[in-house]
């Protein structure tokens, strides 16, 4: 794909991954951001590895979504703190991903989540070409977006239809269903990487908890012992 600057002259080439910076050297907003994107990343991954038997899908956390191309180029990519892509490879030309780049691939993320620290304005700046809710509503377009509060462990989740973003409104166990993908996303209360904290988490269609791997391994083990089997280390 080339972008013509001047029909008159010739074409030039489009950045692609490998050319784009990964980084806009900004900090982690907090130390519970990292820990929350692990957890609903290795929760979902059984669901998703079903749902892709080919193992053609993409996760992001803090990575570009690039959508245009600027001077310096990072002003023309919003970076996520999580988001998912389906039906696309988890390499490109047997490299690891750098960022994701729309003109290259086209797809547009299912969903994208924010973690926000301060009081969710930005997340919520609808300022053409500049605000993040903009840029993910009229250029991105995933399928939903959801703003997760940390300091009031509260989550928006929004729907994107007929060209705009609609605020979605959670069922009787307070989740949001991404019906999609079968799944609610809510607020969990519990302990993650010795964090007690409010966590953004999966739930099953039934209002199941979608476990993490360290959890399947616990109740495992404690059916085991009840058995009267003890596991050998």
């Amino acid at each position: 794909m080339t972008f013509m600057t001047n029909p008159s002259i010739h074409p030039v080439p489009l950045p692609d991954h490998t050319q784009l910076p990964e980084s806009d050297g900004t900090f982690v907003k907090n130390f519970q951001e990292h820990p929350q994107s692990i957890l609903l990343t290795d929760s979902l991954e059984p669901l998703l590895q079903k749902r892709h038997p080919d193992g053609q899908y993409v996760i992001g956390q803090d990575s570009g979504i690039y959508w245009r191309i600027t001077d310096p180029p990072e002003k023309g990519a919003e970076a996520p703190d999580w988001f998912y892509v389906p039906n696309v490879p988890p390499t490109l030309n047997g490299e690891t991903r750098r960022s994701y780049v729309l003109w290259q691939e086209f797809i547009a993320p299912l969903i994208i989540l924010e973690f926000v620290s301060g009081n969710g304005t930005e997340e919520r700046d609808k300022t053409p070409w500049k605000g993040k809710f903009f840029i993910y509503e009229q250029v991105i377009r995933p399928a939903f977006y959801g703003i997760y509060e940390v300091k009031s462990a509260r989550v928006e989740v929004y729907r994107f239809v007929a060209n705009q973003f609609e605020l979605l409104t959670a069922n009787e166990r307070g989740h949001y269903a991404i019906g999609v993908l079968g799944v609610e996303l809510g607020i969990w209360q519990g302990r993650y990487q010795n964090l007690e904290l409010p966590w953004l988490r999966w739930w099953d269609a039934e209002g199941n908890l979608l476990l993490t791997g360290a959890e399947r391994a616990e109740i495992l083990l404690a059916q085991l012992r009840a058995a009267g089997i003890e596991p050998q280390v």
